[in-house]
């Protein structure tokens, strides 16, 4: 009998790293596709911090969290080794919410065909859920404008560079906010930002001014902590802010305190809130908005690989500690 490995969630998480007591390392029997189903191998999985959403028991959460003893869900891509649906081959390269696990059986929904002659990591990292959400947030809600000043924390990230890359090739004056010197490096001298932010290092409040003497048109928040403070403080009248991801407080006992809302009313701020799974339908449309951009050579990543199925299970908190560089990926 041959077996393949999956991983269940078994417990909720509780302030603090996330830890291997919370998963069950399951071996199952490799199952076969039967009528009107495909058997996937899945080869490239992806780490998102909404993952830790997903683990949460929040009744007010955009999308149900994952069942306990259910496959942790997460999105990856694969390849279809048996099939006995129409629209789909032996061999053809699938993505989608695959989950956990090293093989998937399937209707099909919600797994799409990756175009040929691209690659897995450039699936995950530019076209799946970081590029996808990245052109929403950026142009669902941002409505950037050639000259003006966007901040992006956490833009060394894979939503946040790809959101600094779109806005700075739209004319934008783009800042980043990252956790150490390497990555404000990488997003100034490779993905071309103006300026970067060493949260951890540098005088927020001066880097700011100094970066942004115009103030600040739009915010991107990805992570929250004490930048968000800062940045509120110079937004511009009329100014927009995407709130994307609050990493900082997805695992704290209490939520950090926001900044105050007089502000929002004598700038007339918008601040929109938003989750990717409303979105969906959006899908072509966002893809085609972001396809040119990557086509012309203006989207540039890079990749933090893990290897095996397992490793996820300690490589979710490498995002509380800023120690990936570059979107996380296990490679099974």
């Amino acid at each position: 009998m041959s077996t393949y490995t999956a991983i269940n969630l078994i417990a909720r998480p509780e302030p603090g790293p996330i830890s291997p007591d919370l998963f069950e390392v399951v071996q199952q029997e490799i199952p076969s596709a039967g009528p009107g189903q495909i058997l996937v191998k899945q080869t490239h999985m992806s780490l998102d911090p909404a993952m830790i959403g997903w683990m949460s028991p929040d009744p007010e959460s955009y999308i149900p969290p994952v069942a306990l003893g259910e496959v942790m869900r997460s999105s990856g891509v694969g390849e279809v080794i048996e099939s006995n649906h129409p629209d789909f081959a032996v061999g053809d390269m699938v993505r989608g919410m695959i989950g956990w696990t090293q093989y998937l059986v399937s209707s099909g929904e919600g797994l799409n065909k990756v175009q040929p002659g691209v690659d897995a990591e450039t699936v995950l990292s530019v076209f799946a859920l970081p590029g996808l959400t990245a052109t929403q947030g950026l142009y669902g809600f941002g409505n950037p404008k050639e000259g003006e000043t966007i901040v992006v924390s956490g833009a060394a990230g894979s939503v946040g560079s790809i959101v600094g890359q779109l806005a700075k090739a739209d004319g934008l004056n783009v800042i980043g906010v990252a956790g150490d010197d390497e990555k404000c490096d990488w997003i100034v001298n490779e993905l071309g930002f103006d300026g970067a932010i060493n949260y951890k290092t540098d005088a927020i409040a001066d880097k700011l001014a100094e970066l942004a003497p115009q103030g600040v048109d739009i915010y991107f928040e990805n992570t929250g902590g004490p930048i968000q403070n800062h940045v509120f403080e110079l937004m511009n009248a009329h100014g927009r802010i995407v709130v994307c991801g609050m990493i900082a407080d997805y695992t704290a006992a209490a939520p950090s305190p926001g900044p105050n809302w007089i502000p929002i009313i004598k700038k007339r701020l918008t601040i929109q809130g938003f989750a990717m799974p409303d979105h969906f339908g959006d899908v072509p449309e966002l893809l085609g908005k972001l396809t040119p951009y990557v086509m012309s050579g203006k989207i540039k990543y890079r990749t933090h690989i893990l290897e095996g199925l397992e490793s996820a299970i300690d490589g979710l908190n490498l995002f509380f500690t800023g120690g990936n560089k570059g979107k996380l990926i296990v490679k099974l």
